[in-house]
Parts: C-alpha cells; sequence; structure tokens
C-alpha cells in the first residue's frame, strides 16, 4: 500500500444525519498528552505538533472529528487545538463532541451531569471550538439506568439551534429505543473490536438494520483503552500484518471497518506516521479468507 497517496475518501463515506463523511476520522482523546489520557501526570503534547496531526488529517481527507471539552492535559485542550489548528472550519468538516462526563481543573473526574447542567457543557463545547452550533453531540453514559431526562434536555438545545444532530455514547440498546422516542439519534459510539462481546455484536447489527451510525471506539486499542493501542495480539493477527506488509493496528481497524458500511472509525493518535498508516486502512479491504482468520479469532476472544 501506498499510503502516502491514500486519503480518508478510501474508506468511503455514511451520513450523521445530512452530514457526509469519510468512515476513517480522528479521535481527539489522545491529542492533548504523550502517554495514557487522563492520567494526572501527562506530560502535555507539543502545541505545533498537536496542531499539525490536526492539520494533516484534513489535508488527508478526515471530515469527522471526535472531542469532548473533557479531552486535556495540563495546558492542552484538546477542543482548543482544534480551534487553533482548523478554524475556520472547511464547510465539510463535521465536529463531533460529547457531554455528560467531566472533571475539574485538576482533572480530576466529577459527578455526571444533570440536565441542567448539561447546557453549560453544550456552551462549554461551543466556547472552546469557536461555533455557533455543534454539529453531532453524544451523551454519554455510564450504567443502565433511564436517560431520557438528561436526552430530553439535550433535545431541547437541539430545538433552540444549539445542536444539529444528537447520539449517545456507551449505551445499551434500551437507551437507544429510548431516546428516539425523543429525538433522532445519528450515532451510537460504543467499544467495539476484535474480540467484542456477542451484545455488541448484535447492537452493531441492529444500528445498521436503522442506518444509525456505529462508531466503536478502543478498536485499536482494545484492553489498551484509555493508554493506548494493545500489542496483545494474536498470532493471526501478526502473520495477516506480516503478509500485507502493515501493521497489526492496521488489521485490527480494518476488521472493524469491515462490519458493516454504517461503522465509522475514529482513531487517534499524535503521530503523524501512524495518522497516515491509519488513514491509509481505509484501502484495505480484506479477503474472505483473512477475515474468517479474523472472525475466529474474534469469536474465540469474545
Amino acid at each position: 500500500m501506498t499510503s502516502q497517496t491514500i486519503t480518508a475518501a478510501a474508506s468511503g463515506t455514511w451520513k450523521l444525519g445530512d452530514l457526509t463523511v469519510n468512515r476513517i476520522g480522528f479521535g481527539a482523546m489522545r491529542l492533548p498528552q504523550h502517554g495514557e489520557a487522563f492520567a494526572a501526570d501527562a506530560v502535555p503534547r507539543d502545541r505545533e505538533q498537536a496542531m499539525g496531526v490536526l492539520r494533516r488529517a484534513v489535508e488527508l481527507g478526515v471530515n469527522h472529528i471526535d472531542t469532548a471539552a473533557f479531552y486535556f492535559s495540563p495546558l492542552r485542550s484538546a477542543n482548543e487545538l482544534i480551534n487553533r489548528a482548523l478554524a475556520p472550519y472547511r464547510d465539510d468538516l463535521v465536529i463531533a463532541t460529547k457531554v455528560g462526563p467531566g472533571r475539574d481543573p485538576s482533572g480530576q473526574w466529577l459527578p455526571h451531569a444533570t440536565p441542567e447542567r448539561l447546557r453549560g457543557q453544550v456552551e462549554e463545547n461551543l466556547r472552546q471550538l469557536g461555533r455557533d452550533h455543534l454539529d453531532v453531540v453524544n451523551l454519554r453514559i455510564v450504567g443502565t439506568e433511564s436517560i431520557a431526562e438528561r436526552f430530553g434536555a439535550l433535545a431541547e438545545l437541539r430545538q433552540a439551534g444549539l445542536i444539529r444532530h444528537l447520539g449517545l455514547s456507551n449505551v445499551h440498546p434500551h437507551h437507544l429505543a429510548e431516546a428516539q422516542g425523543i429525538a433522532p439519534v445519528v450515532c451510537v459510539q460504543n467499544m467495539y473490536g476484535i474480540g467484542a462481546t456477542p451484545e455488541q455484536q448484535e447492537f452493531l447489527r441492529v444500528c445498521g438494520e436503522q442506518r444509525i451510525a456505529f462508531v466503536p471506539f478502543y478498536s485499536i486499542a482494545g484492553t489498551g483503552r484509555t493508554a493506548g493501542a494493545t500489542t496483545d495480539h494474536d498470532p493471526e493477527v501478526h502473520a495477516i500484518a506480516r503478509a500485507r506488509g502493515v501493521s497489526t493496528a492496521q488489521i485490527r481497524l480494518a476488521w472493524t471497518l469491515h462490519q458493516g458500511p454504517h461503522v465509522l472509525a475514529i482513531p487517534g493518535t499524535g503521530d503523524l506516521d501512524h495518522l497516515t498508516q491509519n488513514v491509509s486502512t481505509g484501502s484495505l479491504r480484506l479477503s474472505e479468507e483473512e477475515l474468517a482468520t479474523l472472525d475466529s479469532v474474534h469469536h474465540e476472544a469474545a
């Protein structure tokens, strides 16, 4: 693969409501710091390096960026880096953010936002990004309780014009059904990758049937989660990567994209070479034999 010339357009497109995006996007969680996201002793990433990665992502055709106001480290905020690097924004650039969790200035996690506090979080994202509206806002939750009040509060902000489209993050199928009774849902952002549970697999399928984008997080990181890409790959993953002349991370990402045309990837990095590799993965078409092998690994790990 000549990754230098491959753009995100090679991954195909999907719609978030009325907004068309390439299926390979960019996740900003790891951008503000080196090492593990949210770590109290995280070393801030060089500002020019971070902004260079963002600008290069857009040059490579990335038009879907995932961020949040709680993505920050000492001295660096993902939203403000995005604003500084990319404003004035291109018309086709879709920025999706998340509300629900919050962190105080020292980085400590706060209780999840009440319906009343969600408006403040939306306004915080608007201010940091320098926007008069947010393209997509995902309500992120922890737990299984009702989301009706919180999602209803966001639906009101959508009616007021502060939000264009709504999504959900870290949810269960009953949350999607509950939210859809309140306002349209354009995407579900959940953990997913090789080794995902049968329940996660079923949720991905349901989203596809309903034409809702499924946006997996940690599809490369796997068990590494906020610490970054796992090195604990199965021998089969290594073998396919060697045969293809690509990284194991690219194989994991390619397999995830093969799970349906509605799957949108948001791999994140602060490294230009890794960015290029991630984007080029959109052109990697796995054979039926390779998919069967990876499916077997997936089911054994689930």
